[in-house]
């Protein structure tokens, strides 16, 4: 896979829409493309590994943003640098795939095929059950989580 040099950052929403607060990845990433970044690709994942393997493959800069559940206060963001830090398996439990964000990350760390830049943004959620109703305290952590994208694509874009 060829990338453009005009879509030099990959952002990738995760996320289910119909798992309540499950789907606060995808509204981040359709609000990202809505921004018109020209340095920007945006993809929407479920969040099988394999998938996001794939998704990444060919691009230097990636960034991520997921429901997590750690058991931290709702709406609590956590930013990992994936290539500095492995991810913790337990903040992607409520994943529906076997083959997690958290074990995709690792596999691609292990194989060295891993992005030169990786960033995941994790916004603890309450509420997993059926629905389309995000958590209050979630969207507001999700307009926070995405102006840091957007100022951190500014800098990367340079």
């Amino acid at each position: 896979m060829i990338v453009s040099d005009r879509k030099k950052i990959l952002f990738i929403g995760i996320g289910n829409e119909y798992r309540s607060d499950d789907g606060i990845g995808l509204m981040i990433a359709r609000n990202v493309l809505e921004r018109h970044l020209l340095s920007v690709r945006v993809k929407e994942e479920s969040g099988e590994g394999a998938a996001l393997m794939e998704a990444w493959r060919g691009y230097t800069s990636v960034m991520i943003a997921d429901a997590v559940s750690s058991g931290a206060k709702p709406g609590t963001i956590f930013i990992i640098d994936a290539r500095k830090n492995n991810l913790p398996a337990k903040f992607f439990h409520c994943s529906t795939h076997a083959f997690s964000a958290a074990e995709a990350i690792e596999l691609a760390r292990e194989m060295k095929i891993l992005p030169p830049r990786l960033l995941v943004y994790g916004i603890e959620s309450e509420n997993f059950s059926a629905g389309t109703t995000i958590s209050h305290s979630v969207q507001e952590s999700a307009h926070r989580v995405l102006e840091k994208i957007v100022k951190k694509v500014t800098v990367v874009s340079r």
